[in-house]
């Protein structure tokens, strides 16, 4: 994209943005190492696995731990981040393929011989048949950049550090439920 076409100057303050209070709930010190005790447990039970369960998810639980990574912090509060459902059979198919072809160039090419070794004893390849069985794919894609009310590009600082943050937030979101 053109330099030209980048509104560099302030935006100001938008008034019709509605400002959020925060109110923070407050626990005893027992509470606290209660609570924090209770989500490790339950986030350490989280594994990376390449199988999945074809078992129906109801799509409302899509959506609430969407709506929850939608709540990440991120850069100037630009959310530089697009998540798609995807849940038709023969788009998940084709998908698959895409990401196979992709991680096939990645395991011959771009990942160099030590971390391909470092990937052998997960029995990990470039294979990704739980594509085609997960009830639904959630494709996150970050934006580099969003649109004024006038046409110009807008800078979406931090977005791959927002959007990574995000993901971790669905991942957490996923394990409770």
């Amino acid at each position: 994209w053109e330099e030209a076409d980048v509104d560099e100057e302030w935006q100001g303050f938008d008034e019709n943005i509605a400002h959020v209070p925060f109110f923070a709930e407050r626990y005893s010190e027992a509470e606290m190492i209660k609570r924090s005790q209770e989500f490790y447990k339950l986030l350490n039970k989280r594994r990376s696995v390449r199988f999945l369960s074809d078992e129906p998810v109801p799509r409302e639980v899509i959506d609430n731990v969407i709506r929850t990574a939608g709540t990440s912090p991120s850069g100037a509060h630009t959310e530089p981040w697009t998540f798609v459902v995807v849940q038709d059979s023969d788009l998940k198919h084709k998908i698959r393929e895409i990401v196979e072809e992709e991680e096939e160039i990645n395991y011959k090419k771009r990942m160099g011989e030590r971390w391909v070794n470092d990937l052998k004893r997960l029995r990990t390849n470039w294979i990704k048949e739980y594509l085609d069985i997960a009830p639904y794919l959630i494709l996150i894609f970050k934006q580099v950049y969003g649109r004024l009310p006038n046409g110009k590009k807008k800078t979406h600082y931090y977005n791959e550090i927002s959007v990574s943050i995000a993901c971790g937030i669905l991942l957490a979101a996923l394990q409770v439920c």
